[in-house]
């Protein structure tokens, strides 16, 4: 997109719904909690996370230009808070990054997950 006044390129952001699934090695459920509470606590747009003692789901709202921005970020989540949210040293299985658009279209539609709610951090 092209400003009018400028004539420079203007970059907008968009709102992305990210799931983020990691897994490893079984971890006791009370630090795999703290750790995703810190996370989430780190990490202020967090939706939602359920867990298990070898594996977790975070979803959360991203906002970002693109796609390509949106994933890049969420891939790199779990690495840079590992350490001080104290996360389990899990590796990402698996990234979903729609577009809001595409997030609301399948909830009306029944595909998809329903809003998260309650917000916060539960176990599976």
């Amino acid at each position: 997109m092209t400003s009018v006044e400028t004539g420079q390129d203007v970059t907008t952001s968009r709102l992305w719904h990210v799931t983020l699934s990691v897994s490893g090695t079984a971890a006791p459920l009370a630090e795999v909690r703290r750790g995703l509470e810190q996370l989430a606590h780190d990490h202020p747009f967090l939706l939602t996370s359920r867990y298990a003692d070898d594996h977790a789901e975070i979803r959360y709202w991203e906002e970002a230009r693109d796609l390509h921005d949106a994933a890049a970020v969420a891939l790199r989540l779990w690495g840079e808070h590992r350490s001080t949210a104290k996360l389990p040293p899990w590796e990402i299985v698996g990234l979903e990054v729609i577009d809001r658009a595409t997030y609301h279209q399948r909830v009306a539609e029944g595909y998809g997950p329903p809003p998260a709610s309650p917000v916060g951090v539960h176990p599976y």
